[in-house]
């Protein structure tokens, strides 16, 4: 998965390559999940924000990740709320941290 850049808002194409999701998917999440609103410009094209983006990566996470249905992700971000988000905001991170030990490692046995 390619790291998003860093800027205030990203276009549906940006955000669906970065997860690996066709653009109908996240148009359907947005429909199903209230926690999930772009903003739309005057064209009507979506700008995903920093937390939508967060909302999406803990949708995903349920769904791809856990095997969720989606009704029972729409319960879980319901259930825990900004929590559901934060906890998976914080595991992605993890894995970023330990992905990277892991080739300092390999750097260092190689020498």
């Amino acid at each position: 998965m390619n790291q998003l850049p860093d800027k205030l808002y990203y276009t549906i194409g940006e955000v669906a390559k970065h997860f690996g999701l066709n653009t109908s998917n996240l148009r359907y999440w947005e429909r199903e999940f209230k926690q999930l609103h772009p903003k739309k410009n005057a064209s009507g094209k979506r700008k995903y924000s920093k937390d939508d983006v967060a909302v999406i990566v803990t949708i995903n996470h349920l769904v791809k990740e856990r095997g969720f249905t989606i009704e029972g992700a729409k319960k879980h971000l319901k259930d825990e709320g900004k929590s559901a988000v934060t906890k998976v905001e914080a595991l992605e991170k993890l894995g970023y941290v330990k992905s990277e030990l892991q080739k300092i490692l390999r750097t260092m046995q190689a020498d």
